[in-house]
């Protein structure tokens, strides 16, 4: 199949690029470059450089290249930015996003297949978190994945366009030779990875009075390649909707922390800090649909297995990708 991966010079953009062409696929990677990395697109892909704010751009690319099935994780990320300025988040996460869709209904593409997140659900009435849970998002970033997925649907209803949106939980680790490297760093994995390196003085726990076995936060942790091995399946199903992605198992702050000081052998620093505002307890996937409709077989729900894979990618690229 030929495949568009737009936004494939990012964390999981570049993993799932690796991924599809390891698996006989042909992959055009439609990137900005804004928030990835050159570095990060597999040498056997076409990179294209473009926005998707340029409609034409993107049409352009989709006329040349005629692919069959297109996976869009061009978004921006950070939940605190989308609260201090939520325009440049509708604009990125769902206007450029109408620009794919009409150069992909115009061009004949069959499948979009769409990168979306938890934060959809907000704070969850039932854990693990099903697809038929209430969608009401808190922050500008969940509210823009969520009018996207609908759109998404609507281009489904009027055109025939087939869409499946994968709502994932945290995504975690690496390949051997794509990794996470953003800038700021949010995510608690690559954060505590840091301070192992030495790159970060300590590591902050928000709030140990939760209803929980440590009294941390819980979260659902996904390989990159476990997402990677699900965008492909739904790229080649009839199925279209929605699909959470997660281990379907939890692990608090405090049992990341101690994995990755046993992955790493290296001493943490920990601080503790009150709670931050709108953290729920436990966020958990209930991914049994995407099993069942998908096929999805997740081969890394191991904590372990998935710290040592990132950091065995940091300590190959201690610089990032820049370094």
């Amino acid at each position: 199949m030929k495949i568009l991966v737009a936004g494939g010079a990012g964390y999981i953009g570049s993993c799932c690029t690796e991924y599809l062409l390891d698996e006989g696929h042909e992959v055009v990677v439609f990137d900005s470059l804004v928030k990835g990395h050159r570095q990060a697109v597999d040498g056997r892909a076409v990179l294209i450089e473009g926005d998707l704010a340029d409609a034409g751009a993107i049409a352009a690319a989709l006329a040349v290249h005629r692919p069959e099935g297109i996976i869009h994780f061009a978004a921006f990320i950070e939940v605190g930015e989308s609260m201090q300025d939520p325009g440049r988040y509708f604009r990125n996460n769902i206007a450029c996003g109408l620009n794919l869709l009409e150069a992909a209904v115009k061009h004949g593409v069959r499948k979009v297949v769409f990168s979306s997140t938890a934060a959809v659900y907000s704070m969850p009435d039932v854990v693990p978190i099903p697809e038929s849970a209430p969608t009401r998002p808190v922050n500008a970033y969940g509210e823009s994945k969520l009018i996207f997925e609908r759109i998404l649907s609507w281009y489904g209803r009027i055109y025939g366009l087939g869409t499946t949106a994968l709502r994932y939980f945290n995504a975690a680790g690496a390949t051997a030779a794509h990794g996470e490297d953003h800038h700021p760093e949010s995510h608690l994995i690559p954060l505590v990875m840091q301070v192992a390196e030495g790159r970060r003085a300590e590591v902050t726990i928000f709030g140990n009075d939760y209803p929980t076995p440590d009294g941390t936060c819980i979260r659902d942790y996904v390989h990159v390649l476990d997402l990677a091995q699900a965008h492909l399946l739904a790229l080649q199903s009839d199925v279209n909707g929605s699909f959470n992605l997660g281990s379907g198992s939890g692990h608090s702050v405090r049992e990341v922390i101690e994995t990755v000081r046993r992955v790493t052998g290296r001493p943490l620093a920990v601080v503790e800090a009150p709670r931050r505002p709108g953290d729920p307890p436990r966020l958990v996937s209930d991914s049994q649909a995407a099993r069942r409709v998908l096929g999805w077989q997740p081969a890394y729900d191991d904590l372990e297995r998935i710290v040592d894979s990132a950091w065995r990618w940091r300590c190959r690229f201690p610089g990032g990708y820049a370094g």
